[in-house]
């Protein structure tokens, strides 16, 4: 026969199993400008190896010949702040240096990309480039040629 006790402790964990398993994703997109690296096979992979591993890292590319690394996150779990502190720690924190990449931000406006419009993007692979899935202040952009009447184009 089950005690009240064991009743109480059962409820608990279930409740604590439930809400730690419920948590949403906040998925964001940054580009981040990284000086210092020197080659693609010892720098950039290094550098996209110890990324994809970071707890809360959905996705990491780095690209060597543009210095840019393009990662995806849980912004529940971390941020661009923590992402560039620890790009800037790797290899003992005297070699590579970090920061938000603004041009790449800048290069593109950032027009609101409508769920509509995304929604399309994903199922025709001909546009899928349109809604960039990049976010400038949260709101997901489109692309400047992006031709489709659904993203509007509205700047913020």
């Amino acid at each position: 026969m089950m005690t009240t006790k064991k009743i109480f402790y059962s409820i608990a964990v279930a409740c604590f199993v439930f809400i730690g398993c419920n948590k949403e994703i906040k998925k964001e997109k940054i580009s981040l400008a990284i000086s210092g690296m020197t080659c693609e096979i010892g720098c950039a992979k290094i550098i996209q190896s110890k990324l994809s591993k970071k707890e809360g890292v959905i996705d990491a590319k780095v690209v060597f010949t543009d210095s840019i690394a393009t990662i995806e996150f849980d912004a529940n779990t971390t941020s661009t702040k923590d992402l560039i502190a620890y790009v800037d720690g790797i290899a003992g924190g005297d070699l590579y240096k970090a920061s938000e990449n603004t041009t790449l931000i800048a290069s593109k406006k950032p027009h609101i990309c409508s769920n509509t419009c995304k929604e399309k993007c994903e199922l025709n692979t001909n546009k899928k480039g349109c809604c960039s899935g990049e976010t400038v202040n949260g709101k997901m952009i489109c692309t400047d040629d992006c031709k489709m009447a659904c993203c509007a184009k509205e700047t913020e």
